[in-house]
Formats: C-alpha cells, sequence, structure tokens
C-alpha cells in the first residue's frame, strides 16, 4: 500500500498499491512481436498498419540521398557573369578555366575562384583606383604628394609625374596560381610601375620630359613594366599608361613658364615663316619656271636662225664655186640693196660728167 500522502486524488483503474499486479496487466497490455519483426496488436479496438524495418531505412536513405542532391545543387552550382572568368581548382590543383554562363562544382573537391576580367586603372603616385568597391571613396590629397611626385631626370633635375596604369587580368590561371589574391597583385603593379616610371624618366633631361619627349618616356616605362609582369608569370596585360600631368615644381615652376612661354613665341615665330614661305615660294617657282622656259625659247630660235644663216651661206658657198664672177656680182648687189636701202636719202652723180663742177642744192634735196 502507498502512503496517504503518494496516494492519488481521483480514482484509478487499477488498484496501484499492489504493484505486482499492476505490472502484469501493462505487460499484457504491451504489443507482442513475432520472428519477422511485425507487432502483433490485440484484436480489439482500432487496428494499426503494421511497419517493416526494412521499408523504413528504404526511405530514410531515399530522404538523405534526396537532401545530398538538394545540397550538391545549392552548394555546388555558381555564376559568372559576363565580365567574369572562373578558375576551377580540384582538391587545389588547376583543373579548368570557365567563361560566362552557370556552372556546376563539386562540394568539397571543386573550388570556383570567380574573377573579373575587366580593364582597370591605378593612379599613380596617389595609388587610388577608380574600378574596385575598396577605393571608391575619394581621397584627400596629402600635403607632401608632390615630394612623392618628383622624379629625378637625366640632368639632376626633378619633375612633377603623375600617371594612370590602365590593366586587366587576361590569363586567370597564371593570376590564381602566382598571386590568388588581388589586393597583392594591385601593390606589386603599383610598386613596378614606380620603378620603370622612375627609370624611364630619369634616362631623359628635364626639359625633354616636360615638353616633346613625353610620349617616349610613357612608351619606354610601358614597355618595361610589360617585360617585368611577364618575368612574373602574373596573367596580366597592361593596356595603356596615361600621362596625367608632367609639370616642374612649384619652387621653379614661374622661371619654367617664362622659358616656356619663350619656345611658344619662337614656335609662332617659326609657324609665321613656314606659312609666309609657303605662300612665297609657289610664286617664285611659278616665275623661275616661267623664265626657264623664255630662255629655253629663245635658244631654240636663236639656233634656228643660225642654223638658216649657214645654211644659206653654204648655198651661196656653192653657187660661187659653181660661177664665181656671177656670184660675186649678185652678192655685191645684194649688200649694195641693203646698205642703200638703209641709207635715206641719195644723190648720184655720174663719175663721167666733165666739165663744170656740178652744183647740188642741199635744201631742196629731199
Amino acid at each position: 500500500m502507498l502512503p496517504e500522502v503518494l496516494r492519488p486524488r481521483f480514482p484509478l483503474p487499477y488498484d496501484i498499491g499492489n504493484g505486482s499486479a499492476l505490472l502484469s496487466t501493462l505487460f499484457h497490455r504491451l504489443p507482442k512481436t513475432n520472428m519477422s519483426g511485425n507487432f502483433n496488436r490485440p484484436r480489439s479496438g482500432p487496428q494499426i498498419p503494421e511497419l517493416n524495418i526494412t521499408q523504413i531505412v528504404t526511405a530514410a536513405t531515399a530522404v538523405l540521398a534526396a537532401l545530398l542532391v538538394v545540397y550538391v545543387l545549392v552548394s555546388g552550382i555558381y555564376k559568372v557573369a559576363e565580365y567574369q572568368e572562373a578558375v576551377v581548382l580540384r582538391w587545389g590543383k588547376y583543373h579548368q578555366t570557365v567563361g560566362p554562363g552557370l556552372h556546376l562544382k563539386l562540394p568539397w573537391i571543386d573550388e570556383a575562384v570567380v574573377l573579373n576580367t575587366d580593364e582597370k586603372s591605378i593612379r599613380l603616385p596617389a595609388g587610388t583606383t577608380d574600378d574596385t568597391e575598396r577605393y571608391r571613396s575619394q581621397r584627400i590629397r596629402r600635403a607632401g604628394q608632390q615630394d612623392e611626385s618628383l622624379i629625378l631626370t637625366a640632368d639632376l633635375y626633378a619633375a612633377v609625374v603623375e600617371w594612370n596604369v590602365m590593366w586587366r587580368i587576361s590569363e586567370p590561371k597564371d593570376f590564381v596560381i602566382n598571386f590568388g589574391d588581388i589586393d597583392t597583385l594591385e601593390q606589386t603593379i603599383r610598386g613596378l610601375a614606380r620603378s620603370t616610371m622612375h627609370q624611364a624618366v630619369g634616362d631623359y633631361s628635364a626639359e625633354e620630359v616636360l615638353t616633346g619627349k613625353r610620349d617616349e618616356v610613357r612608351l619606354a616605362a610601358m614597355q618595361d613594366l610589360v617585360a617585368q609582369l611577364d618575368r612574373l608569370n602574373a596573367g596580366v596585360t597592361i593596356t595603356q599608361i596615361q600621362m596625367q600631368r608632367v609639370i616642374p615644381p612649384e619652387r621653379v615652376k614661374p622661371a619654367f613658364d617664362k622659358v616656356n612661354a619663350s619656345i611658344q613665341h619662337r614656335d609662332q615665330l617659326v609657324y609665321e615663316a613656314r606659312l609666309s614661305r609657303n605662300e612665297l615660294l609657289p610664286a617664285a617657282q611659278a616665275n623661275s619656271d616661267r623664265l626657264i622656259r623664255e630662255a629655253e625659247g629663245y635658244a631654240a630660235r636663236r639656233l634656228a636662225e643660225s642654223e638658216g644663216e649657214i645654211n644659206a651661206l653654204l648655198a651661196k658657198y656653192e653657187s660661187y664655186k659653181a660661177a664665181p664672177d656671177v656670184t660675186r656680182q649678185r652678192m655685191y648687189l645684194e649688200a649694195m640693196e641693203k646698205v642703200l636701202g638703209n641709207s635715206g636719202p641719195k644723190t648720184i652723180i655720174d663719175s663721167e660728167l666733165q666739165g663744170m663742177l656740178p652744183l647740188l642744192n642741199l635744201n631742196e634735196t629731199k
């Protein structure tokens, strides 16, 4: 019998005071199983469908397989945008490079490194970029930044040089294998770009850098930078280097401005002189050509006249050889005809006239 304190306050179907009777009753009410694993339930009351252990295991396996497939699809599918490429690493080693679109990787086995292959810009010496979100906030220009921009020239002067390096990832495989981190790559490009620009500027004088040799300096720095990145096998292409500012230091800028103004004035005078030459030269050339043509025509005319006179003399000589007296007389008459024809009024006196002196009234002679 239970103590009074432990007895329930409501009637029970069984006498809990007799423990053995209670256990016997509960044992008989439990379902019994046969050798096949099926439960034998009492005939009385609602019938519950019998369960098979094999069916339970099969159902659980199917559910786990479905969950595994869902997990693989959810965690293995990734998207590559139009401006991106993805490098797939399998067990940490390079497997393949895929382009834009949807792709599937094996969880825990494959790792997809998605890279932005668009062109990026690094401004030097400040080192700001305009592409990555890390550098979208505007940077405040430091007071001593011009000192960082000073580069020594070949004649031991200095120039303030600022430039942009345009680059993009062209070989994702090489980048992932040799760098793997975009920050490390950008720091490497900055360091190499500063080094190559210092070397390129150091090969020219200050006047050349500040005036007419900027493009040569830019090309030299770009070629050197490309060569060094190729040696590192960085998978990067340098598309362009843009010279933003190339100016003298502040303390010498007034003197440089005066020199630059004089150079511009000189260039203006040279331009005006060339313009005047271009205007006068065609006229002088035309006049020269005209004089040459006139001289050539005069020479041709005189040559023809000389040849005609020579031919006439030769003809007279032939006639003279054939009939000397007749030819001599004819030549004399022709010569006298020419002389008398150009001598004006003439008075002819007979040489055989005898007697008184003939008088000639010159006032009446015409």
